[in-house]
């Protein structure tokens, strides 16, 4: 299933890529209808694959003539990162929530695939495992706060 997932994403970016507003409408029953799937599992992807962390926003409407708007979002770095730091991160985040934002964050070019492998390491439960369970999420996000400011401290973002 996650495969598919991907490849709807992949298809969705493409469209992006091709409108140079960066910002399509789509009609999810077609969308699914041309990959054989449920809407649902447009929805999923849309949900999962496309939120303000990523740099998009969703807008929808259901109904026969409903419809789907996808906006690639562009902000200020310094606007972002407080926001990510302040709101998406906050005091405790935990372990699936930060390895979508280092995805986010490799989709955007501002880490390397190296760097992607090494923060997730690096906030993994394996490497956390001597910290109480109930601590681990804190101390994941005071990790990835600092790694994230190294990072767009040392990007051409």
């Amino acid at each position: 299933m996650s495969k598919l997932s991907d490849i709807i994403e992949a298809f969705i970016k493409e469209m992006l890529d091709a409108n140079n507003n960066d910002a399509i409408e789509i009609q999810r029953n077609i969308l699914a209808q041309q990959f054989d799937c449920s809407p649902s599992q447009i929805n999923y992807v849309l949900t999962t694959r496309f939120t303000n962390d990523r740099g998009y926003l969703v807008e929808s409407r259901r109904g026969g003539g409903g419809y789907i708007r996808i906006f690639r979002v562009r902000s200020s770095m310094e606007d972002e990162l407080k926001r990510i730091l302040n709101e998406t991160i906050g005091d405790s985040i935990t372990l699936n929530k930060a390895i979508d934002l280092i995805d986010a964050f490799l989709e955007r070019d501002i880490i390397s695939q190296r760097e992607k492998i090494i923060m997730q390491s690096v906030l993994s439960d394996r490497v956390l495992n001597l910290v109480a369970y109930e601590d681990r999420n804190r101390l994941r996000a005071d990790l990835l706060k600092e790694m994230i400011l190294v990072a767009a401290e040392n990007s051409d973002y």
